[in-house]
């Protein structure tokens, strides 16, 4: 441990000049590439990671087995609700804070994000235990495939909420004050755990355990990544503006005021996200264990793209709220241009290759040709909308990056309540199962076009002043 701590100390001391340069003065291509790029790293090592549970399942040959995993994916994706209400909240205060030299909110926030995730995360875990079968059912498991979903959540939110949780607010953390390559080294490294243990645990050669093996493995993992973070914080002392040090805890208002106003709203766009992918997969579930298994191998493969556009913005995050904060607008304006051109022709690639691709795809998780069927079908519906969805992420990306929390809220509602949610019923209705991959494609192509409108109005509000960093995390103690 000694030893760890050591090496930590010297990669971590004297960074404080080379973050600021990279907020204040580096080439944006540089700056906003320094940035995304751990960041969609770890976004795709996770989701990889999320593969892996998928992959060695699967390998298993029983469709309850996958379903199971499926099902659970609802439960995990609320994770975010707690994730994004901390994690993106604090984050976002914590770069304005330091853009504005302001280090006592930047402390104050850290260590009030860290804490409330820390403890609404013991309380998931409490609520899954002491209502379990209730969960159960309201995620769509029947009385097939209910006690091999039972032993997944066992280990991944009942025992594993926390360290879950707390791997993810903690690499936001690090990441908002410029750190985004030790941010990813902490994620990544759960993930590559990940992937060793889940042969382990759950092919029957070894241990057997099956999908609660995944879900054990999962939960080892988390941990690991969580002490991982809680060295390197430790490690680097006054070096951090990440507070573990409870005595940096506040309840001041304006510190509550100002993660919430942008973790609120994020939270709830999770929570929207949550209840979409519920009604989906409670629709999947009437067509029987092998639908929902190639709709969660499907879902999987989607959140490749997913990844790519969530990685970018928020690794961009950081940069947009410090020169948002500092007033240097024209180097804000500047990264988010730069990141839209990146983003968009990656998800353009990524959606082509899924298209052509499909069969071989699906196939490589489960060989059964009713499997391969479905999965191709569902991931050739879902990959229409997926170039899209580079403009909706980094519209809400800057939302939450300069404290208009209520604008990703307005985006999150037209999503999902007055487009998605709605289209499913629909499609499914006229186009029977498979109409359900279609409905994101139709959500999105409106909300491209939304993105657009608002972040033009947004930039131009911020360019004459009618758009500027206050409230109360402004407000300096």
């Amino acid at each position: 441990m000694d030893c760890i701590f050591a090496s930590l100390w010297i990669i971590s001391n004297g960074m404080t000049e080379e973050r600021l340069r990279l907020f204040e003065s580096e080439r944006i291509s540089t700056a906003v590439l320094k940035l995304a790029v751990p960041t969609v790293l770890s976004s795709l090592v996770m989701t990889i990671y999320s593969l892996a549970d998928t992959f060695f399942v699967g390998m298993l040959g029983d469709s309850v087995q996958n379903a199971a995993v499926t099902l659970s994916a609802p439960v995990l994706l609320a994770f975010n609700a707690i994730n994004n209400l901390f994690g993106v909240g604090a984050s976002s205060m914590m770069s304005r804070a330091l853009g504005r030299k302001d280090y006592q909110s930047a402390y104050r926030s850290s260590s009030f994000g860290l804490y409330c995730a820390l403890i609404c995360s013991a309380a998931f875990s409490s609520m899954a235990f002491f209502f379990n079968d209730q969960l159960l059912l309201l995620i769509g498991a029947d009385e097939v495939t209910i006690e091999a979903t039972r032993g997944y959540i066992r280990w991944t939110v009942v025992a594993g909420a926390a360290p879950s949780i707390l791997n993810v607010v903690f690499a936001y953390l690090v990441r908002a004050e410029g750190s985004a390559m030790h941010a990813s080294i902490g994620t990544m490294s759960g993930c590559f755990l990940n992937i060793i243990l889940d042969p382990i645990f759950v092919l029957p050669q070894f241990l057997g355990m099956g999908a609660e093996g995944a879900g054990l493995a999962t939960m080892i993992s988390n941990c690991a990544a969580v002490l991982y973070f809680i060295v390197l914080v430790i490690s680097r002392g006054k070096d951090t503006y990440v507070a573990i040090d409870p005595r940096h805890l506040s309840w001041k208002p304006y510190i509550i005021m100002g993660v919430c106003a942008v973790g609120i709203p994020a939270s709830i766009q999770n929570l929207l996200n949550v209840t979409g992918m519920t009604i989906l997969n409670n629709f999947t579930s009437a067509y029987g264990a092998d639908a929902v298994a190639a709709m969660g191998i499907a879902q999987r493969l989607n959140n490749v793209p997913f990844s790519l556009a969530n990685g970018f913005t928020q690794g961009v995050m950081p940069l947009v709220s410090y020169t948002f904060a500092s007033g240097d607008h024209a180097r804000m304006r500047n990264a988010i241009s730069f990141t839209a051109k990146i983003v968009i022709s990656a998800l353009l690639g990524v959606a082509i290759l899924y298209y052509a691709a499909a069969p071989l795809l699906i196939s490589a998780f489960m060989r059964s040709p009713v499997i391969v069927e479905y999965g191709t079908r569902f991931l050739r519906g879902f990959c229409l909308g997926v170039p899209l969805l580079a403009v909706d992420f980094l519209a809400v990306g800057v939302f939450q990056a300069v404290g208009k929390g209520a604008y990703s809220l307005a985006f999150a509602i037209a999503r999902k309540v007055v487009l998605e949610i709605p289209a499913i019923f629909i499609l499914n209705h006229l186009f029977p199962l498979y109409g359900l991959s279609y409905a994101q494609a139709s959500a999105e192509s409106v909300m491209a076009m939304l993105a657009v409108v608002m972040l033009l109005y947004l930039l131009h509000g911020i360019g004459d002043g009618r758009i500027a960093d206050g409230g109360p995390a402004r407000r300096v103690e």
